[in-house]
């Protein structure tokens, strides 16, 4: 995108960003919202706890590193900015799920254009139990930043696409903002003006 994200307008010039959509959402679910993030003196006035990723130039895997260990909960629904479409019934059926596990993330529909990663799951619409942070740190220290590289570590739950398209059905809550096409699609798919 060439543009920071984050503060990316969607609802108009004095509509939110789309980090402070995203943790306005977010409190819907938690009483606990950590934003990692590289330039916390930026968001001063977010609704949420700032922490600094764990380790620089390591991506979002650091900064999951640094929600994990920043965390008051057993488990952490972990969500990127980017994803302005977020369903909240996909999210509650997530937070349903039972546990006991180490991570749990939906198996990313087939027709999202973009990189897939080995696993085929989206890593950043998931839940990760605190201790997770263990595997995270054993990937950073072996310099493999891969979002999934740590869930080959632990026991993951997937859920699959028969089961949440029950919740989202049109796939919206995958659908993120990475490149001036998908911030077309992200408007007329909510009927805002970028």
């Amino acid at each position: 995108m060439k543009v920071d994200k984050r503060r990316l307008r969607l609802w108009g010039d004095h509509g939110p960003t789309l980090l402070e959509h995203t943790v306005a959402r977010a409190t819907r679910f938690s009483d606990d919202l950590i934003v990692a993030l590289n330039d916390p003196d930026d968001w001063k006035g977010l609704a949420a706890r700032l922490v600094v990723d764990e380790c620089v130039q390591a991506g979002p895997l650091a900064g999951l590193a640094a929600g994990l260990a920043a965390c008051r909960h057993e488990y952490a629904l972990t969500l990127a900015c980017d994803l302005p479409l977020l369903q909240d019934a996909l999210l509650n059926a997530l937070l349903a799920y039972p546990r006991p596990y180490d991570a749990l993330a939906p198996i990313r529909p087939e027709c999202l254009d973009g990189p897939r990663n080995a696993l085929a799951v989206e890593p950043l619409i998931a839940i990760y139990r605190r201790s997770y942070l263990s595997a995270i740190r054993a990937c950073l220290a072996r310099h493999d930043h891969a979002l999934v590289a740590p869930l080959a570590l632990v026991d993951m739950h997937c859920l699959p696409p028969d089961v949440w398209r029950r919740y989202d059905p049109d796939g919206l809550s995958f659908v993120n903002v990475n490149r001036p096409a998908d911030l077309d699609r992200v408007t007329a798919l909510s009927g805002t003006e970028g």
